[in-house]
């Protein structure tokens, strides 16, 4: 450890040293002792079965849980050109700013200064040197609170820009994925389109030949102009679907994109990620940590408004040249100044009083909002895990519709070919069909949304590879 010799510094070097030496050992804080507020929530999530040996979803990078390739790249390009992301990055070189701005406060800062003097049957004065001004001693940890306190902040604010990446994933993965079942379901719907028409045509060719009546015809011709809307409504979706992605991306979408798959299922699209329990969202969702962190600056800025109570010790001095003559200042002799000063708060009206209460009343109002960002994560989960547990299951019961329908629409057909049933009885069969196709694209629509949503609630999708 380097020594110093005190004795064989000069007067005032000695002196300043001295002082800041004390301050700086006689330093004290008046920051509550911060703990964790209790999490206002039970300790296992409902319905969630305990998974060893898997991932946990923040330790899971969004490169891993994608596995289709067109998808991961267009969140790539998100996270280069969003522009809501590239807020989020500047707010943290601000709040960088503002640390190291209030950083340097618990340091002396040196200037160099020119001061030329004049007054009436007086010789003039002019001077050249270097000093400090106004420097104070953190006797009390009111700069060092204070400096706390925006520490946290510029924390929060990453905390922050890392859940906004996971909104905009999530955000990106969902949006794509409804393209995906617009795609399907503009695939299907133009399919029965077809095969409506010419369903039509049919019978439009037996009611010119009087074998059937016009009721038939209209029922036939309804249902090709109901197949139209929902191809028309389809469009609409789906051009709307790409421009909300293209929002998204923060470009439009590049030509040279790996090729489209379709809506496969949970396993092919999907890796799957335990639900794990409440407490790992304390320590791993972002928005969580934010929320804590606010929490910890108001802790800290109560620090410094109690410290405001008690008397600040500041200093100021300078040494440089001093000149009657300007032509010879530099030739001239050397002068200092050493002014420390002490200011004791007396009466100012109960400003610091009210200053402390103002930043206990900010604590609480941040407790509760640390409380709120838990429920609120707690109940995200839950909801993800309750469709996890449902959805499959309606997935299953729909495709099983889909097939009833499928056979039901055959032998309708076969029935009314024979002369067994009636053309209504095939419309119904043939409209029920298509109504099952889409349900069944819409659930597993929701089935892999949902498990993005999980992966999103459980703060998946910050981490890199």
């Amino acid at each position: 450890m380097t020594k110093f010799n005190v004795t064989a510094l000069p007067r005032l070097t000695r002196a300043t040293a001295l002082m800041v030496v004390a301050g700086l050992l006689s330093a004290c804080s008046f920051v509550p002792t911060y703990e964790r507020p209790a999490a206002p929530v039970s300790a296992s999530f409902p319905g969630a079965a305990a998974a060893t040996g898997s991932v946990a979803a923040a330790d899971l990078a969004w490169q891993d849980f994608f596995a289709d390739a067109r998808l991961k790249k267009l969140v790539e390009i998100a996270l280069t050109n969003n522009r809501d992301l590239q807020v989020a990055v500047l707010n943290i070189s601000k709040a960088q700013a503002q640390y190291q701005i209030q950083r340097a406060a618990q340091f002396p800062a040196v200037n160099a200064a020119f001061a030329g003097q004049r007054q009436a049957k007086t010789a003039d004065v002019y001077t050249l040197g270097v000093g400090i001004t106004s420097f104070e001693l953190d006797f009390f940890g009111r700069l060092q609170s204070l400096k706390d306190a925006t520490l946290a902040q510029y924390l929060s604010t990453e905390e922050s820009r890392k859940t906004v990446q996971i909104s905009l994933i999530a955000a990106v993965a969902n949006t794509y994925l409804s393209m995906l079942a617009d795609d399907q379901l503009l695939t299907l719907t133009r399919d029965t389109l077809n095969t409506r028409e010419q369903s039509f045509k049919l019978s439009k060719l037996r009611f010119d030949n009087g074998v059937t009546s016009e009721l038939d015809l209209r029922l036939a011709q309804g249902l090709v102009e109901g197949a139209r809307a929902n191809l028309a409504q389809l469009q609409r979706q789906r051009a709307q679907d790409e421009n909300a992605l293209v929002l998204l991306v923060g470009q439009p979408l590049p030509s040279d994109l790996p090729a489209a798959g379709q809506l496969g299922t949970q396993a092919q699209m999907l890796k799957d990620v335990p639900a794990g329990l409440p407490s790992d969202l304390l320590n791993r969702r972002p928005d969580i940590r934010a929320a804590e962190q606010q929490l910890l600056s108001a802790n800290a800025n109560i620090g410094a408004a109690r410290a405001a109570f008690f008397p600040r010790i500041s200093l100021t001095a300078s040494v440089g040249k001093v000149s009657s003559d300007l032509d010879n200042l530099l030739s001239g002799g050397t002068g200092w100044a050493f002014a420390p000063q002490l200011v004791l708060p007396l009466f100012n009206m109960g400003a610091n009083q009210a200053n402390l209460d103002a930043a206990k009343i900010t604590r609480q109002i941040t407790v509760a909002q640390y409380e709120k960002a838990v429920q609120t994560a707690f109940r995200e989960v839950a909801d993800a895990l309750a469709g996890s547990g449902t959805l499959g299951e309606q997935y299953r019961a729909t495709q099983a519709q889909v097939d009833a329908a499928q056979a039901s629409y055959k032998l309708s057909d076969l029935r009314y070919s024979g002369g067994v049933a009636s053309y209504l009885d095939l419309l119904d069969a043939q409209r029920s069909l298509f109504v099952a196709q889409q349900a069944a694209i819409q659930v597993q629509l929701a089935q892999l949304q949902n498990q993005v949503t999980l992966y999103k609630a459980l703060g998946g999708g910050w981490t890199g590879p």
